[in-house]
């Protein structure tokens, strides 16, 4: 996974799961945070795409363009040849 930065999040656990995180990120040689993000990591991994939230927000815009999807590098390099010309 690629290194993002990381936020603070406060979690209660029971006693029974603290005890056995300690035990396997002592085995390891991982912290607790480290484990526990890799936890989440899976389970997130687990969600089937047509769950993911992130859908909702396909389909909100419209391009204007119909081939942006096939064609979208030489949009890309479009604009960004028009922006250095312009000097923007």
């Amino acid at each position: 996974m690629a290194k993002a930065t990381k936020k603070p999040l406060q979690v209660y656990l029971r006693s029974d799961q603290l005890d056995a995180l300690r035990a396997l990120a002592k085995r390891k040689g991982e912290s607790i945070a480290g484990l526990v993000r890799e936890g989440v990591d899976k389970l997130l991994d687990e969600v089937p795409p047509e769950d993911d939230p992130l859908l909702e927000v396909v389909g909100l815009f419209d391009s204007g363009l119909g081939d942006l999807s096939e064609k979208h590098d030489e949009y890309l390099a479009q604009m960004i040849e028009e922006e250095n010309l312009s000097g923007a």
